[in-house]
């Protein structure tokens, strides 16, 4: 291992021979130490080291696992520090995390860049504290809160709004085939770029085509898959593929690309309620209903932020 080098999640699950998932997992419990960086969270060498070696039995639990704990002046002489697991992609979610790590001592956000069907999935198995989600049911053009049921189920929970944004089509400047609804995607003349399985984006696409009923074998290019909104419209500038699916906002960062809006997309907060998580939901809920953390997503633009902070539905 590389002793001036940080590990990304990534490389750490490759190293591990396990899944992000469970990176995340020993990170939470507080196993393996680790910090934020930016927008991704690192993990030093030395602390992976160490905790191979205690999985071989080579070493005794070490002092680096008190990082779950530190000092304060308050009257017990200490106060447990929690640390979150917020699972999700849009940037949204980064200021999410700054705001609460200002907020309270108490908790210490992390970020895993995953997509919806996996960030609720990782919610099920008790990976993650906060996941975003934004999931069509095509035929009912609902969002997120029938796939919630479906996944948590037995659990109580509560699903707070953050925002609403545009998605639809990334095509070449000046959309030269005339690409604008989903039916034009069954043209033999039209290659698209995915994303991948158990993104939001993804979903979109295949409720559309169960709705229309257009078969995916008629799509060009459904296999070729990429993992973030940026990807599919830098596919599209660069001539790998003529349209793709994502958000409006990413259209915004790459040249030679125009957006096609089709739907306003519910962007939801889930969060599970017990007793843990009581003063967590509150503090959400503050930090979502406050100017500031409203202001700072307004200065991004393309978000729709009329009804952030509400309770879209609880358990």
């Amino acid at each position: 291992m590389e002793k001036n080098h940080s590990y990304t999640t990534e490389e750490v699950a490759n190293i591990l021979k396990v899944s992000k998932l469970t990176v995340y997992d020993l990170v939470k419990k507080g196993l393996l130490p680790a910090y934020r960086v930016g927008r991704q969270m690192r993990i030093d060498p030395s602390d992976l080291e160490e905790y191979i070696k205690r999985s071989k039995g080579e070493l005794q639990p070490s002092s680096s696992q008190s990082l779950s704990k530190e000092t304060t002046s308050g009257a017990q002489g200490y106060s447990q520090v929690r640390q979150l697991i917020i699972s999700g992609q849009d940037i949204s979610l980064d200021i999410l995390a700054n705001y609460l790590e200002k907020s309270s001592k108490r908790f210490r956000p992390l970020r895993s860049y995953v997509g919806s069907l996996e960030s609720l999935i990782s919610m099920y198995q008790g990976y993650s504290d906060i996941v975003s989600t934004h999931l069509i049911e095509g035929i009912s053009g609902e969002y997120n809160v029938p796939y919630i049921s479906k996944i948590l189920v037995n659990f109580q929970y509560i699903v707070i709004h953050l925002l609403t944004r545009k998605a639809g089509f990334y095509v070449k400047k000046g959309n030269p085939l005339n690409i604008k609804h989903w039916e034009d995607l069954r043209r033999k003349d039209i290659k698209i770029v995915n994303r991948e399985k158990g993104s939001g984006a993804r979903v979109l696409l295949d409720e559309s085509l169960r709705k229309y009923r257009i078969p995916i074998s008629e799509i060009n290019g459904y296999d070729n898959e990429v993992t973030n909104h940026v990807s599919v419209a830098s596919a599209v500038a660069k001539g790998d593929a003529d349209v793709g699916v994502g958000i409006e906002k990413a259209a915004n960062l790459v040249k030679d690309v125009d957006f096609i809006p089709l739907v306003n997309e519910r962007y939801d907060l889930v969060i599970l309620k017990n007793d843990e998580n009581r003063e967590l939901i509150s503090q959400v809920l503050q930090i979502l209903r406050s100017d500031n953390f409203k202001n700072d997503l307004k200065a991004l633009g393309g978000y729709d932020l009329s009804q952030t902070g509400q309770v879209v539905y609880e358990n």
